[in-house]
């Protein structure tokens, strides 16, 4: 792992990032109704819960208002869920500001146009290869694993192992 990445992940007091393409695959299904369905990768959720467990506040910063949104951030005690908002980076910095957490203590992890200055700007900027261009050249980590299925865990790993607590995480299910 790349020495400066680890450096930025080290510093990481709050961790946030998009929906749709990240935590999801960025498909949007709605029944016959009109209900939007969404599908969420639970070792995502294991690896956020990590984060929390080691003092990382998360957030979720979405384009789109989803019930379905509303209803993982609780499942998993996000707090702080930003929904309604192209400005991504605007939408982080306030937070960031409110928490009284620098922008290079910040991870933001998106996948598309609306996530790219936050990607850019934040301390660890984080996309996935089903990104666009545009986000992943600005980014300073891409995920092996696509939005909706494990990347977000793996960035969670990553900080934890910058913070030399990933084998404390491990140690807990052995």
């Amino acid at each position: 792992m790349n020495e400066n990445i680890l450096k930025k992940a080290q510093k990481i007091k709050l961790f946030a990032m998009d929906v749709d393409g990240i935590l999801s695959d960025g498909k949007i299904i709605y029944n016959a109704e009109g209900v939007e369905t969404k599908a969420f990768y639970v070792q995502d959720g294991v690896g956020l819960k990590a984060l929390q467990g080691i003092g990382v506040e998360l957030a979720i910063i979405t384009g789109r208002r989803s019930a379905m949104v509303e209803r993982r951030a609780s499942e998993l005690g996000i707090s702080h869920v930003i929904q309604g908002r192209d400005d991504k980076f605007t939408a982080l910095s306030k937070l960031a500001c409110n928490l009284g957490v620098n922008l290079d203590e910040c991870a933001y992890m998106g996948d598309d146009l609306p996530d790219l200055k936050a990607v850019r700007e934040a301390g660890l900027g984080i996309s996935v290869p089903n990104g666009c261009a545009e986000t992943q050249a600005v980014a300073d980590f891409i995920t092996v694993r696509y939005g909706g299925d494990g990347a977000v865990r793996e960035a969670c790993e990553l900080i934890l192992q910058a913070r030399g607590e990933f084998d404390a995480f491990i140690a807990q299910f052995l």
